[in-house]
């Protein structure tokens, strides 16, 4: 087998080093976040999820007009994923309106967000709901695909991962769980999700 002459080892070794900038961002954050404690212990609000067991699951989902279309078409950007049916209670809206908020505070970081609903049931929506949540992506489900994927706080009954906003990464990596109404009304709570979003942000380049 003919050995790499040394124009074609530089071009791998520039390769490489390209790739290694590109990833060194992402890789930093979780680093901070999974390896470095900080004095005092962990400081973040949300749980910490290992990515490697929960991949996002192939599952055929639309949008509410009935177009094929998936939580991979938002990758390079932060997510934050609410689930839930279309009868959207108070928890529901007051979930919809602090993640609308919680995006609006991060400043001229927002735009690296994306806010997602994924909706676990085909009945219509409240055309007041839709003009509230503009901006908001709605994609129908299927609710038994979620309930195997979502993990869920202690104590969380089994189809209630609605109680939950959770927090995908520009590469499409479930890495966060906020606890049961963390993302709600209760304006103390959302400041500490808010918190831990923005130190997310700050760490990585990427999305």
């Amino acid at each position: 087998m003919e050995k790499p002459n040394k124009q074609q080892q530089r071009s791998r070794w520039k390769l490489f080093a390209v790739l290694a900038v590109c990833a060194s961002p992402l890789i930093a954050s979780y680093f901070t976040y999974y390896v470095v404690k900080p004095k005092g212990g962990v400081t973040n609000y949300g749980a910490l999820i290992d990515p490697r067991n929960y991949p996002i699951p192939a599952m055929a989902s639309t949008t509410l007009d009935g177009k094929p279309a998936k939580l991979e078409d938002f990758k390079g950007k932060w997510i934050m994923l609410k689930v839930g049916p279309s009868d959207c209670q108070q928890d529901c809206q007051d979930q919809l309106f602090a993640m609308r908020q919680l995006r609006t505070m991060q400043g001229k970081e927002m735009e690296r967000i994306e806010r997602v609903w994924l909706i676990t049931d085909d009945q219509p929506l409240e055309t007041m709901l839709l003009r509230v949540n503009d901006g908001t992506r709605m994609l129908r489900a299927p609710a038994a695909v979620l309930e195997k994927w979502l993990p869920l706080e202690e104590g969380v009954a089994a189809d209630r991962a609605s109680d939950h906003v959770y927090l995908i990464d520009p590469l499409g990596n479930l890495m966060m769980r906020f606890p049961k109404g963390a993302v709600s009304s209760d304006i103390e709570k959302v400041k500490r999700v808010q918190k831990d979003i923005a130190k997310l942000l700050k760490a990585s380049a990427i999305g």
